[in-house]
């Protein structure tokens, strides 16, 4: 189970978030790890909007689409900006 789960979560992470054909653009090593870090970061963060969703409606959060969570956050996200502080 839990190889099936580092597994799902590198393809999510490698393919769904950062795109399979995306570089990294930083040109020294800290800012290639400062950009790894913040990936991780928003897999991490749209996951726990995922179990979080999951918990309020009683399901398991794994039968929920990590891709679906990110179309929803993308379109989602302009509205989110424009709230003032």
């Amino acid at each position: 189970m839990e190889g099936r789960r580092s597994s799902t979560a590198y393809d999510e992470f490698k393919t769904h978030l950062r795109g399979a054909s995306t570089v990294l653009r930083s040109k020294t090593p800290d800012l290639v790890q400062q950009e790894l870090w913040g990936l991780l970061l928003a897999h991490f963060a749209i996951r726990q909007l995922m179990a979080q969703a999951a918990w309020r409606q009683a399901l398991d959060p794994d039968r929920l689409s990590f891709m679906h969570a990110v179309r929803v956050i993308k379109r989602k996200l302009p509205q989110a900006a424009a709230v003032p502080p």
